[in-house]
């Protein structure tokens, strides 16, 4: 399991003159996209592994006499501070009530904490990307486990005779120098945030990925007008590349939620 607590970003040292001669001039400067990586087709390429500070740390068991204390407990660790507050979708007024009551009960209803894939876009920015002519790969360590999605980007539709799913049938297509992904074909039974934010089955998310130098931005927006005011769109996420490879996650444990004797809520910032 990689510990996001420790990682450490490979960035360059930057040197800057003190002179007005020594900066470029504008002519001479590069173009936008200049010095990115590309592909044998001439796109970026996303391939490396990204840090992007999510993590799966807030997960802290610890054992407390003859229980274990999951969120909140003495002694645990801090949380990443490079993510963004989350927002928050806002939803029909007809769904504020059950809204409430799962965010009120969050702990005994995450889908997460069941073992569940955590969904798009909840699950955040790839943890690393495998790219080739035609397609990309997202790998993700989470909570609950290890996952992928595999991205077809040959302009292919999206499929037609697969079940719903977790993590739904993603497509993408190049717009310049972005990585756009839409996927559908979700089942119902994951959440957008971490806060009872539930969805239908007609939820689809599309994603932007483009990369600067050695960062990687992500942007996600959900649509599903059935439960939603509006589309919501997700705070942008920035991820560093590092030399720290993924590893397989830990088995996810299936807690007695049934036994629970604080239902505070967890605080995993995502």
């Amino acid at each position: 399991m990689r510990n996001t607590g420790t990682r450490a970003s490979k960035l360059p040292t930057v040197l800057v003159g003190l002179c007005l001669a020594s900066v470029a001039p504008l002519s001479a400067q590069q173009p936008a996209g200049a010095g990115i990586p590309r592909t044998a087709d001439g796109h970026p390429d996303l391939s490396g592994t990204w840090d992007n500070g999510a993590g799966i740390d807030f997960v802290q068991p610890k054992k407390e006499g003859d229980s274990v204390c999951i969120f909140g407990c003495a002694g645990g660790g801090a949380l990443p501070l490079n993510v963004a507050a989350p927002s928050t979708p806002q939803y029909r007024p007809e769904f504020a009530a059950r809204v409430a009551d799962l965010d009120k009960r969050q702990v005994a209803e995450d889908p997460v904490l069941r073992c569940v894939a955590p969904g798009v876009p909840r699950i955040g920015p790839p943890d690393k990307v495998v790219q080739r002519a035609g397609e990309a790969v997202f790998l993700y360590e989470d909570v609950s486990g290890s996952f992928f999605r595999i991205v077809p980007t040959d302009g292919r539709p999206h499929p037609t005779n697969n079940e719903p799913s977790f993590l739904g049938d993603a497509v993408g297509h190049w717009e310049g120098d972005t990585l756009v992904v839409e996927t559908k074909n979700f089942n119902d039974q994951t959440w957008l945030t971490d806060n009872g934010a539930f969805h239908t089955g007609d939820l689809r998310v599309v994603e932007r990925l483009r990369r600067t130098a050695d960062t990687l931005e992500w942007v996600a927006m959900a649509h599903d007008p059935a439960v939603l005011v509006e589309p919501w769109e997700l705070a942008k996420r920035t991820a560093r590349l590092t030399d720290l490879e993924i590893v397989e996650s830990p088995p996810c444990i299936d807690r007695s939620l049934a036994h629970m004797v604080d239902d505070s809520h967890h605080t995993n910032p995502r």
